[in-house]
């Protein structure tokens, strides 16, 4: 802020500061009275392209336009003025949608009109599935919630309980994941949530799918009746339907895939190719070669696959950096690869499911799958990693011969338009002899094999779409030679 200076001889004296803050104080009131009349006099059925159409506060305008968020997306344009008036949202949205402010920016509203302080303590909860998520929406709430006075947490475990127990009493609002939550409801004997405005149920799907259920529900418990819920999905379930019954009222349903053709962005370019089981790495290797200057994802059915082609790719020096990220590494090794790859211009990051949910990576030009998905759901949010926020982005999906018929079938009862491209056999370059070779010479290397072979087949063993997936009809030895193995390991 400006501070003026005033002389010996001037004839404007300076305010006291009981008549500054009084001054600021009616100001407040003025502008606070001029939002709540806007607010009601808000058309919902109207047409919003940008946040400037919005009757939001001046701290919330500055911190979107310093983050450079001019226009609305559609969950955007129809979820938030239905949220500003107080009303319970349901959201069915694609990944990639901008969901993240659909709920942040009413949030931050709610508050500033109730005016909301430190001494009113929590008042708005996100929950999220995953750690890496709830990181990147605490992020966006940093941001664009730089004006405003609340303080915000983020409790996701990592750390020592007592360590979060010491701040939780100081937090406005709290980005946190299930678990963590219900552990402070139940242990933290000062966290107060008698006076939350607001509950956020973010990737709900995706929380249920997590076996999550009851701890939500117990979290449900602990909170008033009388709040906002704002419940987002990418998929909507019977256990999301249950959810929604048990913590929403009279919610409004803001849809995104009705209106849409297809279940996937718009702009993503979506492509098969048929690759027998021992081809696979043959063609992934192939692909990295002659994409050097691309961001892509590559997404395998098991943190053991995962490992096994990083090391394997990482030694033979494919041109491009090389990352991975699964569910056995540490909190802050995620944290960290996931700040590499979203700041590096070329990369290739391999992946498990983990990264495919929630996770906003910019610029992503590819989406490789490597294993088939095990529905179409998991396939809508692999692929939905690219083509965001109106990009172009480019997904491939591989499949071996004995999963194209069923698989397609479930992407068409889906409205997924995917076209079938075949590889240049000129250009598939095998690298069959280089891990065989790299197999003999380094015994660590070959149980990462030896694992990743294992557990590729136990992931197709559970899989319960036998129309899509049969252990019978793969050609194990193949594979296994493929992987660079003398032979197929047993099945442990």
């Amino acid at each position: 802020m400006a501070s003026a200076h005033h002389g010996r001889n001037s004839k404007h004296p300076k305010p006291s500061r009981s008549n500054a803050r009084s001054l600021k104080r009616k100001r407040d009131e003025v502008d606070l009275s001029t939002l709540a009349q806007r607010i009601d006099e808000l058309d919902v059925k109207a047409s919003f392209e940008a946040f400037s159409d919005l009757p939001l506060s001046e701290p919330t305008a500055d911190g979107l336009s310093a983050c450079h968020f001019k226009s609305l997306t559609d969950i955007q344009a129809r979820a938030i003025p239905h949220a500003l008036k107080g009303r319970d949202i349901l959201g069915a949205a694609k990944t990639g949608s901008g969901k993240t402010l659909a709920f942040l920016v009413p949030l931050l509203e709610l508050l500033y009109r109730k005016q909301w302080t430190e001494y009113d303590g929590l008042g708005a909860l996100v929950l999220s599935p995953t750690r890496e998520l709830a990181i990147q929406i605490f992020e966006v709430l940093r941001k664009i919630g730089r004006h405003h006075t609340f303080s915000a947490g983020l409790v996701i475990g990592g750390k020592g309980l007592q360590e979060e127990q010491e701040r939780l009493g100081k937090m406005n609002i709290l980005v946190c994941t299930p678990g963590r939550m219900l552990q402070h409801m139940d242990q933290t004997a000062a966290f107060d949530t008698n006076h939350i405005q607001l509950l956020v149920l973010d990737e709900a799907d995706r929380i249920m799918d997590m076996g999550f259920q009851s701890t939500v529900d117990a979290i449900i418990d602990h909170l008033p009746k009388e709040r906002q819920t704002m419940l987002f999905s990418a998929t909507q379930t019977k256990k999301v339907s249950d959810l929604a019954r048990l913590s929403l009222r009279d919610p409004e349903y803001v849809s995104v895939h009705e209106t849409a053709a297809s279940a996937t962005p718009a702009k993503l370019q979506q492509n098969y190719i048929i690759t027998p089981l021992p081809e696979k790495l043959d063609t992934l290797w192939s692909f990295i070669r002659s994409s050097l200057k691309s961001k892509i994802i590559v997404f395998f059915s098991s943190g053991k696959q995962v490992r096994f082609v990083y090391e394997s790719f990482r030694h033979m020096r494919p041109g491009i950096p090389l990352l991975h990220l699964h569910g056995r590494q540490k909190q802050g090794a995620r944290v960290d690869i996931t700040k590499k790859f979203s700041a590096a211009k070329y990369s290739c990051l391999f992946a498990t499911d983990i990264a495919a949910r929630g996770l906003d990576f910019p610029a992503v030009d590819w989406v490789i799958q490597v294993d088939c998905p095990e529905d179409a759901d998991t396939y809508i949010h692999r692929a939905g990693r690219t083509a965001r926020y109106e990009r172009n982005g480019r997904a491939v999906l591989f499949l071996e011969p004995s999963e194209e018929a069923g698989m397609l079938k479930r992407l068409e009862q889906k409205k997924i338009p995917i076209e079938k491209i075949n590889v240049r056999s000129k250009k598939q370059q095998s690298i069959k002899n280089q891990l065989q070779n790299m197999c003999f010479k380094d015994p660590s290397l070959k149980y990462l094999g030896q694992k990743a072979f294992i557990s590729y087949v136990k992931s197709i063993h559970v899989q319960r779409d036998k129309e899509v997936f049969d252990v019978k009809d793969l050609p194990l030895q193949e594979y296994a030679a493929s992987l660079g193995l003398p032979g197929a390991p047993s099945r442990c």
